[in-house]
C-alpha cells in the first residue's frame, strides 16, 4: 500500500515537472511603471503611462516617433495588445535599426501594420523606410477581418529565422519569408500627421512580453490557407517547392532562355552578375542591341513573379502568349505585355489611350488602376521608384491578371467581344487573333534601355 502511495505521489511530482517545463518563458518588456529599457527615437511626439498603458500622443510638425527598447532581438514570439484613435495609423516595428550612416539614424525596418482605415490592412508588413510594403492584406480576405475599432486588439508576432507571421485577434494576417535583417530592436511609432484635426490622438500599448528560448515548442501550427509571400534572393520557400513553384531562371545562368529570334542566348547586350540579370542600355530602340529573351518551354495556365528594377527614364516590358514565329523583323517579338516604363520620365507614357501604356498596364490595351479592384486604395498603384518592384500575372484558361507590389491592377478575358474591339483599336490590330495562343513564350524585353530583373517564378496551374 505505502508502495502505491510512493508511486502516485512520484506520478503527480513528474507530472508537476513537465506541467512546469511546458510553460513559456515570457518576459515583460514593459513593467507598467515608467519607460526602464526604452528610448525615444527620430520624432518628439509624447509618450505617457497611464493604468500600466504605454499611451502614445500624436503631434504636429513632427516626423514618426518611435519609442524604442534598448535591447536587440532576433528570434522571437511577441505579444502584444493596442488600441487605435480614429484617423491615426500606427505599428510596431521589429528587429528594426537607427544608424547614423543611414538617414543620420532613420528609423527603418520591419513594421507590422495597425491602421483604422478602410483598407483594413492592420496586421500586413511593411518595411519602414525602405523597401515600403512586403506583405499587404489584399491577398488576405480573412485577415482584413481581424482589427477591431475602438477596442484593444491582441497581436502575436512570430519572428523565427527568415519567417515572420502575424496575427490580430487570433486570425493570421501575415505570413512573409525574408533575409534583409535579422536582430534588431522593437518599437512603438507613433505616426506623423499633417492635419490639426489629428492632434492629440492616441494609439495605447499594453500586456507587452516576448518569448526568446525554445521557440519551436511554443511557435504556431502552419497555415497554408493565407498565401506566403516569399523575398529570397533566386531561392524558393519550403512551402513554394510543395506547391509547385519552380524558379524561371536559376539566379547564375542562361539555362531554360534564348534569344526570341534565334535558338541560342543573346551574345551582348545582357549579363548576369550578383544574382541579377540586366538588359543593358544601348540608346533605347526596341530590340536592336542583345533583343528579346524568352523562355524556351512554352506555357499555358501559370502563376509568374518577377522582381524588376528600371533606370530612370527606361522602358521594358514581361510579354507572354508570345509567338516567336511573329515578326521575323525589326522590333520585339509579339505577345501580350505587362509594361514597364518609369511613367514620369518616358514619353511612351502619355501615348496610348488614357494611360493603357503606363507601368503594369496591359501595354496598349487595357490600363493599370488598383482603384478598380481595391477602392480603398490610396493611390492607383504602389511604385518603388528607383527600387525593386514586384509583377504578378496570373493566366487560368481565358483569364488573365495583373498585380503590382501585391495588389491587382489589371483583370480581362481572352477572347471575348470586349478583347476583339481592344484588340482592333490597338497597334496589334494587324496581328490575327492577337493574344489567343493557347499556349506560348513568356519573354523578357530589351527596349534599349537598363532593366534589372531577379527572382522569376512560375507555378503552373491545373
Amino acid at each position: 500500500m505505502r508502495f502505491c502511495k510512493y508511486l502516485l505521489i512520484v506520478s503527480l511530482l513528474s507530472l508537476t515537472i513537465i506541467s512546469c517545463s511546458a510553460k513559456p518563458d515570457w518576459v515583460d518588456l514593459f513593467n507598467g511603471e515608467n519607460l526602464n529599457g526604452w528610448k525615444v527615437l527620430n520624432g518628439n511626439a509624447e509618450f505617457r503611462i497611464v493604468n500600466e498603458t504605454i499611451i502614445g500622443i500624436s503631434k504636429l510638425n513632427t516626423p514618426n516617433t518611435f519609442l524604442a527598447t534598448e535591447k536587440n532581438y532576433s528570434d522571437f514570439i511577441l505579444e502584444y495588445e493596442a488600441k487605435l484613435s480614429d484617423g491615426l495609423n500606427s505599428g510596431v516595428q521589429i528587429r528594426s535599426l537607427s544608424k547614423a550612416d543611414y538617414r543620420n539614424g532613420r528609423v527603418h525596418g520591419y513594421q507590422v501594420e495597425f491602421d483604422a482605415s478602410p483598407r483594413a490592412w492592420t496586421g500586413g508588413i511593411y518595411d519602414e523606410a525602405r523597401r515600403g510594403w512586403l506583405y499587404n492584406l489584399e491577398c488576405n480576405p480573412k485577415g482584413k477581418t481581424a482589427f477591431k475599432k475602438n477596442e484593444f486588439n491582441k497581436f502575436r508576432v512570430e519572428a523565427i529565422g527568415n519567417n515572420i507571421r502575424v496575427w490580430v485577434n487570433g486570425i493570421q494576417t501575415a505570413d512573409l519569408i525574408d533575409d534583409i535583417t535579422g536582430k534588431g530592436f522593437i518599437a512603438l511609432q507613433v505616426h506623423g500627421i499633417q492635419k490639426e484635426e489629428q492632434a492629440g490622438k492616441t494609439v495605447e500599448f499594453r500586456n507587452i512580453r516576448i518569448l526568446t528560448e525554445n521557440l519551436d515548442k511554443f511557435k504556431t501550427k502552419l497555415n497554408t490557407d493565407i498565401p506566403q509571400v516569399s523575398f529570397l534572393k533566386n531561392q524558393l520557400t519550403e512551402r513554394e517547392t510543395k506547391e509547385g513553384w519552380e524558379l524561371l531562371w536559376d539566379g547564375q545562368s542562361t539555362k531554360g532562355w534564348r534569344s526570341a529570334k534565334a535558338e541560342k542566348f543573346p551574345a551582348k547586350g545582357w549579363t548576369i552578375e550578383n544574382g541579377i540579370l540586366t538588359v543593358m542600355a544601348s540608346g533605347g530602340a526596341e530590340s536592336e542591341h542583345g533583343g528579346d529573351i524568352v523562355t524556351k518551354k512554352q506555357y499555358a495556365n501559370f502563376e509568374l513573379e518577377v522582381d524588376f528594377k528600371y533606370s530612370e527614364g527606361a522602358n521594358s516590358g514581361i510579354k507572354y502568349f508570345v509567338d516567336c514565329s511573329l515578326n521575323k523583323g525589326p522590333g520585339s517579338a509579339i505577345g501580350c505585355e505587362f509594361q514597364i516604363l518609369d511613367d514620369k520620365k518616358h514619353p511612351d507614357a502619355k501615348k496610348g489611350v488614357n494611360g493603357n501604356r503606363t507601368l503594369g498596364s496591359l501595354y496598349d490595351l487595357i490600363t493599370a488602376n488598383a482603384h478598380i479592384f481595391s477602392p480603398n486604395e490610396s493611390t492607383s498603384k504602389r511604385v518603388n521608384r528607383g527600387g525593386w518592384n514586384r509583377a504578378k500575372i496570373i493566366s487560368k484558361d481565358n483569364y488573365v491578371a495583373h498585380y503590382l507590389n501585391g495588389i491587382k491592377i489589371v483583370e480581362y478575358e481572352r477572347g471575348t467581344q470586349m478583347w476583339k474591339a481592344l484588340v482592333a483599336y490597338s497597334k496589334y490590330k494587324n496581328w490575327p487573333d492577337f493574344g489567343e495562343l493557347e499556349k506560348g513564350n513568356i519573354l523578357l524585353q530589351d527596349h534599349g534601355d537598363e532593366v534589372h530583373f531577379k527572382n522569376i517564378k512560375i507555378k503552373v496551374l491545373d
